[in-house]
């Protein structure tokens, strides 16, 4: 693909972004859907179309680390080294949220599922957007998460703002999830 045609592309996306859309996007395995996660009516929208309940919580991806400082309570070196170690990477870790983050992003819990993706698409929507992007599996709760653009639209036709094709990342499973306290892995 023409570098003028995906920078238009994701200047497309960005604008759905800024004005409180959903997107969909291709991920390190799966294609993602994403929306500004300060702006509770667009997460409420994306968990509506998903059928997800807010009590699970959501993951913030971002391009790289620091924009993400704002949003947890900051780690002690031993629990920081592997994180860093890992990203920017396909590692999506739970850590201890900020007393302000939005109930519609961290759910019932404390924490909050970070990712710093290494997937040229993400980073540049998140450099783009200007921070960290919602990133939730394509699929309607239950079903397969969606793998191509035809997947998306199958699940979702046209109540999606934007779909942004690429290619998949390359990983078989969605990112695995480990929990930075206590070193657990919770997913993958």
């Amino acid at each position: 693909m023409r570098s003028n045609s995906m920078h238009y592309r994701l200047r497309q996306a960005q604008r759905v972004l800024d004005s409180g859309g959903i997107i969909a996007y291709p991920t390190e395995a799966v294609y993602g859907l994403g929306c500004n996660p300060i702006r509770g009516d667009s997460v409420a929208r994306l968990l509506a179309l998903k059928q997800r309940p807010w009590r699970k919580g959501l993951i913030l991806v971002c391009d790289r680390f620091d924009p993400l400082l704002d949003w947890i309570e900051p780690l002690p070196p031993e629990q920081m080294a592997p994180l860093l170690a890992s990203w920017p990477g396909p590692h999506t870790w739970l850590l201890q949220a900020q007393p302000w983050v939005p109930r519609w992003v961290r759910g019932q819990h404390d924490s909050l599922a970070v990712r710093v993706s290494a997937h040229p698409l993400v980073a540049a929507l998140c450099r783009g957007f200007g921070g960290p992007l919602i990133s939730t599996s394509a699929n309607i709760s239950n079903l397969p998460p969606a793998r191509s653009p035809t997947q998306v639209r199958l699940q979702f036709a046209r109540r999606i703002d934007y779909l942004l094709s690429g290619p998949l990342g390359g990983l078989a499973q969605p990112t695995p999830i480990r929990d930075a306290r206590s070193g657990r892995q919770l997913r993958g």
